[in-house]
């Protein structure tokens, strides 16, 4: 799992004093993910979906071009070039037709911080044993929707679980017995 993004990252320091700062992003009211203060409004999940995937991209290939990003969001190459041009008049990527895209300083940073928030949700399902494919769905509908306390304290759990090494055994055996005891 990667390491927490740094939070002073995530707005330039542009935040109202009353914007409350956490180890994952600013929020207001209800902790957040981050993009969604700064006097910027909320960000859509679609928005972040794309912020996140071009991250994936690029961490992966070294660049983030129409068709990458098409391909990992499973959407038409149209739909990307719509969103690349309006996250680019939002600031968050700089996007030069036939070259890609590529995250500004803020992008990159929300980026970074959704997909932490996906890792860690993402790793937990997996500890508890749900499939690969549902945990990557789930992660991907959580990141959006949980409070930051919530992310930390399941990043929390999930490193404490790592570091048992009879958890999994345990675990395992528990939800056999509980399987076997629901089956009579």
């Amino acid at each position: 799992m990667r390491d927490r993004p740094d939070p002073d990252l995530l707005c330039g320091g542009r935040c109202n004093s009353d914007a409350i700062g956490g180890p994952l992003g600013h929020r207001r009211g209800r902790a957040m993910a981050p993009g969604r203060c700064c006097g910027r409004g909320p960000l859509s999940r679609k928005v972040e979906d794309y912020l996140e995937a071009i991250l994936c991209v690029a961490r992966e290939k070294g660049y983030a071009r129409t068709s990458d990003v098409a391909k990992e969001l499973s959407v038409s190459p149209s739909s990307v070039v719509e969103m690349f041009q309006k996250l680019g008049h939002m600031g968050l990527v700089t996007y030069r037709r036939y070259e890609g895209v590529t995250l500004t300083p803020e992008g990159r940073s929300i980026a970074e911080v959704i997909a932490f928030r996906h890792e860690t949700l993402k790793g937990f399902l997996s500890l508890i044993g749900v499939s690969e494919r549902v945990s990557e769905e789930d992660a991907c509908f959580m990141e959006h929707e949980l409070h930051n306390e919530t992310i930390e304290q399941v990043r929390g759990l999930v490193e404490y679980l790592e570091r048992s090494p009879s958890f999994k055994a345990e675990f395992e055996a528990f939800l056999k017995t509980r399987e076997f005891k629901q089956g009579r």
